[in-house]
């Protein structure tokens, strides 16, 4: 028998829904939570020789009877009601209907929403639930938490509340307090205009709530004490650990899975733009943080934590020191570019190249249809090789070694404070709830192997799974991780290839011009089919780790994201870098020498790096890339799929629900339909991850491009707000989680800083021209110049030595050329040992890994040294967390003491009660004694010593 469960509706009466629709139709309890489903009525049909419902008798009861064709929703009272209403069949009143198995399915997933519902309600949640008046739709369950559930789980889950007291926070005097007055008076136009706190010298003393300690908190209001953001994470605990019997459902997240549930969300504040004058926080985060024409505001970091929650807020606030940070590595790179430009016109090297008189005749860069020709040729490649290739580089690389040590010291530092202020410290790791795949598949264990032996309970007594259970998930993430990354390396092969094949095929053209560009072209390109194929497989290897992470099995969504985070960085890491990888340190080391070529595919010459060297390419191939993947992948996509998706959600409700009037729906859309059409909240991964991709950008390979920090800086001026606006616009309110530090990111950010030291100098060392240079100014020239030193790079070969039909057909050269030039340090044709590896080659080499070692040990013990000096925990604060303790134990014994005096002004005045009692009882004793005395003892006697006891 079914029985429609309408609360707050009778008869189908409905109230007004509450205006802005964040409460309740009473006006009074406010929205906590909100559940969403789409139902679907029954199109039954009555069994054979049953007469059809007559639809106007709506008092009749239905009787369900299921064609067998789904037997999980089969429950056994509903076995019990078919068996008796078919014994049955003249019973007045019922109606016996035959279910389809779409309907037997709908009607499982009603049974177990009714069901848990019934559970919400006996956890003490009170619960609203819309009628379902269409054949079909979407319906919102509301949840309000009373002040019992509250204060029952904040005690449970032991949230800091803040007490009455308040203590006085001690700054640091001297010059650093001076210095940081004058700062907050010339920053003070760009703070955002959010309300402060009145005293911010003074802070509330916190303490986990206790109901037993309730008079310790400043509670003015039940309704307001706990906040918004604190209201929904109870409710969501409660959401997680209410179960259903029904297929052993352990939580909202297995209803969600088997989509008994659509969604499960806390609302929004309101609207955050309109006509209406009420301010909320969402509106005030809108206005002063999530627009575009705010970007020189600072953000207002304890706004955010309080409306998303610690997590979220410690997001933006290492997004927000990241920014401020890459501003000094930003003008110290333009200072460093602009060294490079200045010094152009007096480096002797590239006017020894451009130089005609020099007339270098170089060897030919392909076989048989290209020419010989002039170094000189190349002089625009080398002057603007010298803008990234000049001493200051190796002076910016050791600068950014240490910059990113300070970032992650003065992130540590920061990190403190907040979790200071935010009550984080001393935070306990909570227990969290196993994630719905994992009890799936214990049950799934469970069910098959019913005798359950000792050896797989652990000590608490309960199964779970074991290394064997997930034996396939992790045999499957190393095979497929390793097949990503083959795929990887096969891209930047075929890239290669392309180069190769391209290069050879535009040699052959008849135009002058086309024979002229031809590494220009070939560059161009193989850059932007390089940025295609990254930004193609970055959104494939997400989708793949997110994959390989579920079938592993996590137990904990802790556990799921950490794994995760690992697989996509590595699988993301090696796609965005690989190219780069291979220009900086493989490009032009396999070529070979003229008359001994490298060749692949029995035909085609490997690349060689251009005259000026591979740096300039490097350069090229790092600005396009990261340039690429900030305006397409982080901003394009990041404001077009999110609209897409709703849009396409939009359509797809609009379309699968009927055209019907609903005479109870209201006009204007209420909360909770709002925040349905938005954005579901997936994490902060993907946000975490692309800052990190951009952090190696800016550290790894800032040797070979000095303006990487300054385009990170616009790039990240542009996504602090853009990451804002689709918080508070576009996507759902997320559920606050409270977090003490960033956790993974912190050790990924930290490996890279080490890398970035290790990479620097091997591009300092092996792709840039600074070893050479160094050495011939130092050891082999004759004046202590740098004339000469082209020469001193290029060496000499014998044209006759030149395999046959790789000779170049039709010469333009109209002299005889004897020589040619290539660069390499090898002998030459008249030595004894000709086209060997000379002296100097094995005494440059030696030179760069010297200074490798010098550049890595060096910068690393500036970075420890500066870690040592930087205290992780700030003076102020490591003072003020000892003073809070002592405050609080101060608090308790003085609470403590009140309440014993308390007490013992009760049993003073009790006893003087008693005493004033015992009196009057005497007098009244005494003359009744002396009325009635007796001759054996006086009853007097016995009345006094009644009393005395």
């Amino acid at each position: 028998i079914i029985n429609n469960y309408l609360d707050g509706t009778q008869g189908g009466a409905m109230d007004k829904a509450s205006p802005g629709g964040m409460h309740f139709r009473d006006s009074k309890r406010k929205v906590d939570y909100v559940l969403a489903y789409h139902y679907r009525k029954r199109l039954a049909q009555a069994l054979p020789g049953v007469a059809p419902p007559d639809p106007m008798r709506g008092s009749a009861s239905l009787a369900l009877v299921s064609n067998g064709g789904t037997g999980k929703g089969c429950v056994e009272p509903q076995q019990q009601d078919q068996q008796a209403l078919q014994e049955w069949p003249g019973l007045p009143g019922v109606e016996v209907m035959e279910l389809s198995p779409l309907d037997a399915l709908e009607e499982e997933k009603r049974l177990q929403r009714e069901e848990y519902e019934r559970n919400l309600v006996e956890a003490g949640l009170e619960i609203e639930k819309d009628p379902e008046n269409k054949s079909q739709g979407l319906s919102f369950v509301r949840i309000h938490a009373p002040w019992q559930v509250l204060s029952r789980e904040a005690e449970l889950l032991k949230i800091k509340m803040p007490t009455k007291k308040m203590y006085e926070i001690t700054e640091e005097g001297g010059i650093l307090k001076t210095l940081n007055e004058i700062w907050c008076k010339l920053t003070e136009p760009l703070q955002p205009q959010v309300p402060q706190q009145e005293n911010t010298k003074m802070k509330n003393l916190s303490y986990p709530f206790s109901r037993e300690k309730i008079y310790l908190y400043n509670i003015k209001d039940k309704d307001t004490f706990f906040d918004n953001a604190t209201r929904s994470r109870i409710v969501r605990e409660i959401l997680k650990r209410t179960s259903t019997k029904a297929r052993n459902s352990m939580g909202i997240g297995t209803l969600i899975a088997n989509n008994v549930y659509d969604a499960a969300y806390p609302l929004h504040d309101g609207e955050y733009e309109g006509q209406n004058d009420d301010m909320n926080e969402r509106k005030l985060l809108y206005q002063e943080w999530a627009r575009y024409g705010v970007f020189y505001k600072f953000q207002p970091i304890d706004l955010i934590r309080k409306y998303f929650g610690e997590k979220i807020g410690l997001y933006f606030a290492w997004l927000g020191l990241y920014t401020e940070f890459l501003i000094p590595s930003s003008v110290v790179g333009i200072i460093v570019f602009l060294y490079g430009c200045v010094t152009i016109e007096s480096d002797i090297p590239s006017k020894e190249m451009c130089d005609q008189r020099n007339a270098f005749t170089m060897c030919p860069l392909c076989d048989k249809f290209c020419d010989y020709w002039n170094l000189s040729s190349a002089c625009a490649t080398a002057r603007a090789s010298h803008l990234f290739d000049n001493p200051a580089t190796v002076f910016f690389s050791v600068f950014m070694a240490l910059w990113a040590t300070m970032f992650l010291e003065q992130w540590k530092r920061l990190q403190m404070r907040l979790s200071y202020f935010w009550d984080l410290t001393g935070l306990e790791e909570e227990e969290e709830h196993p994630r719905p795949e994992y009890e799936t598949k214990l049950l799934q264990k469970k069910l098959k192997n019913k005798n359950i032996t000792t050896e797989n309970l652990n000590k608490d007594g309960k199964e779970k799974l074991t290394w064997s259970d997930r034996m396939p998930g992790y045999a499957a993430n190393f095979g497929l991780i390793l097949f990503m990354i083959m795929l990887t390396f096969s891209a930047v092969f075929g890239v290669i290839v392309y180069r190769i094949t391209t290069a050879a095929a535009l040699s052959f053209s008849t135009n002058e011009t086309t024979r002229s560009n031809v590494r220009v072209t070939v560059t161009a390109t193989a850059v932007i089919i390089n940025l295609v194929v990254i930004l193609i497989l970055d959104e494939i290897y997400g989708a793949v780790a997110k994959w390989l992470t579920e079938i592993e099995i996590p137990k904990t969504e802790k556990t799921f994201e950490e794994r995760l985070i690992l697989k996509a960085f590595l699988l993301k890491f090696v796609n965005s870098y690989a190219p780069i990888f291979y220009v900086a340190f493989f490009k032009g080391r396999f070529v070979g020498r003229p008359g001994r070529y490298v060749y692949v595919f029995e035909g085609y010459r490997m690349e060689e790096c251009a005259p000026g060297g591979c740096l300039m390419e490097l350069c090229i191939q790092l600005s396009i890339i990261m340039l690429g993947k900030q305006l397409i992948q982080n901003n394009l996509f990041e404001i077009g799929i999110p609209k897409l998706k709703k849009l396409f959600r939009k359509l797809k409700d609009d379309r699968t629900e009927p055209k019907e009037m609903d005479s109870n729906q209201s006009k204007d859309p209420q909360q909770w339909d709002l925040d349905y059409i938005l954005e579901p909240f997936t994490g902060l991964t993907p946000e975490y991850m692309e800052m990190i991709i951009q952090f190696g950008f800016v550290t790894l390979f800032v040797a070979s491009f000095p303006l990487a920090p300054l385009f990170a800086l616009l790039n990240n001026i542009i996504e602090v707000r853009l990451d804002a606006k689709k918080f508070v616009t576009e996507l759902r309110r997320p559920d606050t989680v409270r977090e003490k530090d960033i956790g993974i990111w912190y050790n990924i950010l930290s490996g890279i800083g080490k890398l970035s030291v290790i990479i620097n100098a091997f591009v300092i060392a092996v792709t840039s021209d600074f070893i050479p240079r160094l050495m011939y100014r130092y050891a082999y020239s004759q004046n202590g110049t740098m004339h000469g030193f082209i020469n001193h790079t290029l060496s000499y070969f014998n044209v006759s030595h030149l395999k046959a039909g790789t000779q170049p057909e039709n010469s333009l050269f109209a002299q005889d050329v004897l020589f040619c030039r290539f660069k390499d340090y090898r002998e030459p044709p008249w030595s004894p040992n000709q086209y060997e590896f000379s002296k100097q080659y094995w005494a440059v080499l030696s030179a760069r890994l010297a200074f490798v070692i010098l550049f890595q040990n060096l910068v690393m013990f500036l970075s420890v040294l500066v870690d040592w000096m930087i205290p992780d925990i700030p003076k102020d604060i490591s003072q003020q967390i000892k003073k809070e303790k002592t405050v609080l134990v101060d608090f308790f014994l003085k609470e403590e003491h009140d309440k014993l005096k308390l007490i013992e002004s009760f049993i003073t005045q009790d006893k003087r009660k008693r005493k004033s009692g015992t009196k009057s009882r005497k007098a009244q004793a005494a003359s009744f004694s002396q009325i009635n005395r007796s001759p054996k003892g006086s009853f007097t006697s016995f009345s006094s010593q009644h009393t005395v006891v």
